[in-house]
């Protein structure tokens, strides 16, 4: 008889109170406006029902560059970005917010 496979568990680095490394926050919170921009793109692709091939096809690139845009290890240009709101049929916006 086989055994059943254990379920996969998600450790956050809240789970490992590394959030409270002083040095290890600060890193997180510098990756936070490049991780935004992933869950932009993430967000305009699903709303528009589109997998990450028929996003690269609209936007004629290839899925792996939007797989790197999505992960957030690479960041769009704004003309990207803008391909990426007309390929989606979005409108982009914008915000700067004071700190």
């Amino acid at each position: 008889m086989a055994k059943a496979k254990a379920k996969a568990k998600t450790v956050t680095l809240e789970k490992l109170n590394l959030l409270a490394v002083r040095n290890v926050r600060a890193a997180y919170d510098a990756l936070a406006p490049q991780y935004a921009v992933a869950r932009a793109v993430i967000e305009a692709r699903t709303r528009a029902g589109l997998s990450q091939a028929e996003l690269a096809r609209r936007m004629e690139t290839s899925q792996s560059y939007i797989a790197r845009l999505e992960s957030g290890r690479t960041l769009p240009s704004m003309r990207t970005f803008l391909r990426v709101a007309k390929a989606t049929r979005t409108r982009p916006r914008f915000v700067l917010e004071a700190v």
